[in-house]
């Protein structure tokens, strides 16, 4: 009976509150009850996500989707049974591999358990870097900075990467001692420059060589902007400027840390230029630049300047406006910045036109981790893809997108250290592996269907994309390409096979 009357009691207490306070007029029209609106509210994201979408519905990613990373990284049957349950006839923009009749014999990578499958082109080789070297894997871990990203998660994508043989980006947010068990790197300068930072916020480049002889730097990427909020630069809040942070990003620690949406050692293509002769020089590493893709001037510019000069960049990575981040306006994620399939197309052919595509190694991002749209990739010319939500899916993320309030249940994209301890860097570091060697073998299986040895070497016409029509183009009709624009040239193609077969 006590108890009765407490929880009588209670509820009258709500009653009142919600008649005489006036921020919400549902609690006032409807006390107690009102209160089971904002808690649907507040959950509406898990049961679309459980129990009202359809297998294809979902965004960004499909049920489907994750359903086939998940099951992959922890080396589960990703396989379907009964057919496609897609509408392939109707559905507007449908992708198709077009297979060759007679298929590929298979090669001896078809036994390998790591499935290597290495990059077409020598990083770095056309412009003679000290350090110039093939990457052992197309599918490399996409930029994502600790901070944004829990210390067990970073940590838990380099020993995965580490043991697929694969790069890992650090984010624009420096170097941190999570990047660091053993798994190469790519090391992201965005326009904090944070890891190689002067007291003023301009970059050091004296920190820079020493930071790359330090540790397994293999390429530095200058990050122009990224597909989700390109010309928009980040902020970190006072209070997230640990101490740790505040180490590893040569920042106040305590102070509130806002990334220029521009670059300050840089205000022109010629100036850019400069400075990646200036960083690959001192460094020995190859030097690529990372950007989203609006205006076409600057790149028509680095196209032709590459054309006429020695100066030019070692690879060029188009981040497509459907990619991911923390946390970014809806108006830029939704509307700035062109998608992958456009905006990578629109560069390369400037760069084709003007014959220097061979000279970059190109890599793609933007929702690319998945057998068929990575595929996409390299039959419009790209040479290696990066992936990064799916890679947060391979160790732990469930799509539960709450990235941009620091309070992911799953300890990915968190630094709330209770939620972060639920995350062990060891078994998601098999997983992140387990994934990327899927997709490796994935493409492999694919390119061979296609009668081809390697993905970097499908043309344009080996994929065609359906209209709701009944009708269909192949990617070089879609995207104006002219013959041979999509492949490696015979040198690297040779290479590339000879290294695979171990020759």
């Amino acid at each position: 009976m006590i108890w009765f009357l407490i929880v009588l009691g209670l509820l009258a207490l709500v009653v009142v509150y919600d008649l005489v306070q006036r921020k919400h007029a549902i609690l006032r029209n409807f006390p107690v009850i009102g209160h089971f609106r904002y808690m649907l509210e507040t959950i509406g994201p898990e049961l679309r996500q459980y129990i009202v979408t359809s297998n294809d519905e979902e965004r960004p990613f499909s049920r489907d989707q994750r359903t086939w990373v998940y099951a992959s990284a922890k080396k589960q049957n990703n396989y379907q049974g009964f057919g496609t349950d897609n509408e392939m006839e109707l559905s507007p923009n449908y992708l198709v591999i077009k297979h060759d009749t007679l298929g590929h014999p298979g090669t001896a990578t078809e036994t390998d358990p790591q499935w290597r499958l290495p990059c077409a082109k020598v990083l770095g080789g056309p412009r003679g870097r000290r350090l110039a070297f093939r990457p052992d894997s197309v599918v490399n871990v996409s930029g994502m900075s600790f901070g944004s990203l829990s210390s067990a998660a970073v940590e838990a994508m380099n020993r995965g990467a580490k043991i697929a043989g694969c790069l890992h980006n650090t984010g624009e947010g420096g170097i941190a001692p999570y990047h660091l068990h053993g798994g190469d790197l790519i090391w992201q300068l965005g326009t904090g420059y944070f890891g190689a930072r002067t007291a003023d916020g301009g970059f050091d480049l004296a920190e820079c060589v020493r930071k790359v002889e330090q540790h397994r730097v293999k390429a530095i990427e200058v990050k122009i902007s990224q597909g989700a909020k390109p010309g928009l630069g980040g902020v970190l809040p006072g209070a997230k400027v640990t101490a740790e942070i505040a180490g590893i990003r040569g920042v106040p620690e305590g102070k509130t840390v806002i990334s220029p949406s521009g670059h300050r050692t840089f205000s022109n293509v010629d100036e850019l230029l400069d400075f990646v002769e200036k960083v690959a020089d001192a460094t020995g590493v190859p030097v690529g630049i990372k950007s989203a893709v609006g205006l076409p001037g600057f790149w028509v510019e680095l196209a032709e300047r590459m054309a006429s000069e020695d100066r030019g960049v070692d690879y060029i990575a188009i981040d497509g406006g459907e990619g991911g981040t923390g946390a970014a306006p809806p108006s830029f994620a939704d509307h700035v910045s062109l998608p992958f399939k456009v905006g990578f197309t629109r560069v390369y052919t400037i760069f084709a036109e003007r014959g220097v595509h061979h000279d970059v190694v190109w890599m793609g991002a933007g929702k690319l981790g998945f057998p068929e749209t990575a595929l996409l990739a390299f039959c419009l010319g790209a040479d290696m893809i990066a992936v990064a939500r799916e890679a947060m899916m391979a160790v732990g993320c469930i799509q539960a997108q709450r990235c941009h309030t620091g309070h992911c249940p799953t300890g990915v994209a968190t630094q709330n250290k209770w939620l972060v301890r639920g995350l062990d860097p060891t078994d998601k570091a098999a997983r992140l592996a387990s994934y990327v060697i899927t997709l490796r073998k994935e493409l492999t299986r694919l390119s061979h269907a296609c009668g081809v040895e390697h993905p970097g070497l499908l043309r344009a016409d080996h994929m065609e994309m359906l209209d709701d029509h009944f009708g269909g183009r192949s990617l070089r009709d879609v995207f104006g390409y002219q013959p041979g624009w999509e492949i490696p040239s015979e040198q690297d193609a040779a290479a590339v096979i000879a290294d695979m077969q171990g020759r």
